[in-house]
């Protein structure tokens, strides 16, 4: 399948663009990376031209593309079954779609007060606008599904389900987020599952491709 083209945007900047490119690099789907630069005098008539959506990221793939971050997802999982993008356990896969779904469509208070800036860390951010209490129920979700499922995973690999998912590929730009504007309190399941999160290989790749982005 490497005649997947996934288009992204700055890797410092946009969150949606590192969810399926995250998913993707970590569950080793070969594609080929194309950028648009945002923010650019040129960028609105170059997404016009090429997105679906206006937007970032889509997928292209032959004749066919996929916009919105949870639809490329999906698509994956479709194509390519044999990678086990949700959980196999029916309970684990409910609960993974079910906290996949709140991501993509809540937590506009993190999503407005901290926006990635993915080479910052440590800004010790305020906390207003609703932040808390979203950190508060983000480090319940992370918590639960790692001691209701993770955890006795017969094969965990410290994700949050066991073995890497979709949806740790949607809370990832959250790891990021934390570590830009925090320290913040989590429980103990909850911060060990974002230090071995940011450390991936994956992660540190889009690290490294941010970092070249504003020349540090």
């Amino acid at each position: 399948m490497s005649d997947l083209t996934l288009t992204i945007g700055d890797k410092n900047l946009s969150s949606w663009s590192f969810r399926p490119w995250f998913l993707m690099t970590q569950a080793s789907i070969p594609f080929t990376e194309e950028n648009i630069k945002l923010d650019q005098p040129t960028s609105r008539k170059v997404l016009a031209e090429k997105s679906p959506s206006g937007l970032v990221p889509f997928l292209s793939h032959g004749e066919i593309q996929v916009w919105d971050s949870l639809a490329i997802a999906e698509y994956l999982n479709d194509l390519f079954p044999e990678k086990y993008l949700w959980p196999q356990d029916m309970a684990a896969r409910a609960f993974a779609r079910s906290i996949s779904a709140e991501m993509h469509s809540g937590f506009s208070a993190i999503r407005t007060v901290w926006p990635m800036m993915f080479t910052r860390q440590g800004l010790n951010h305020t906390t207003s606008g609703g932040v808390q209490r979203e950190i508060d129920r983000i480090n319940h979700l992370w918590t639960e599904a790692r001691t209701r499922f993770g955890a006795k995973s017969s094969d965990d690999e410290g994700f949050l389900f066991g073995k890497f998912s979709i949806a740790d590929a949607l809370y990832a730009p959250v790891v990021s987020r934390f570590i830009t504007y925090g320290p913040v309190k989590l429980s103990n399941e909850a911060a060990a599952y974002m230090e071995m999160i940011s450390a991936l290989p994956a992660w540190r790749q889009w690290q490294d491709g941010a970092r070249a982005e504003v020349g540090g």
